[in-house]
């Protein structure tokens, strides 16, 4: 049986903290031009991702995760794209800005798991740095941060190789 408390869960007779859980979504256009970031990281790629910002699909879709799962709204509420102190930042700044809005209602982060659809390029060599690079900066454990990488089997739009799509789902506690 559970009894549930505003900050505190008990389970089984076990003290437990308050969790949450949130899901994101992100997909942007691949267009000419531009640099290719995912997860914190630039690929080599002939092409990147349309956006206001570097237009990291797997960083946003984590931070829609991160705010969903704290009940913070979403990341256009808080880094809008007709802000140009945004213009072409570095989503790792939004990450770390969506874990300190986080911090302020009293939550941390406990995990991520993401999933990026992609044909091209393949991102299963990649996939280490992203952990690390996005463990750092949400101040957590890399084996807090599981990517995978799948395509679409050349269906839809990431079949034709038009965008790549993302999505998270994150675990949150009260700290």
């Amino acid at each position: 049986m559970a009894i549930f408390v505003p900050y505190i869960t008990y389970l089984n007779g076990l003290l437990m903290t308050k969790i949450r859980v949130g899901f994101g979504f992100d997909v942007h256009r691949l267009v000419e031009g531009r640099e290719l970031w995912l997860g914190g990281i630039r690929l080599e790629h002939g092409k990147g991702l349309l956006g206001h910002s570097d237009a990291d699909v797997l960083i946003h879709a984590i931070c829609d995760a991160l705010l969903g799962a704290a009940n913070l709204r979403d990341i256009g509420y808080h880094f809008p794209d007709t802000a140009g102190e945004y213009k072409g930042i570095d989503s790792k700044v939004l990450l770390k800005k969506t874990v300190e809005l986080l911090a302020g209602k009293g939550y941390e982060v406990g995990n991520v798991d993401a999933t990026v659809c992609a044909e091209r390029p393949k991102l299963n060599p990649y996939i280490p740095e992203m952990q690390r690079t996005l463990a750092a900066v949400m101040g957590v454990d890399g084996d807090d941060v599981s990517i995978k990488a799948t395509t679409t089997e050349k269906l839809g739009y990431t079949g034709r190789e038009e965008g790549i799509s993302a999505y998270a789902v994150v675990l949150i506690a009260k700290k």
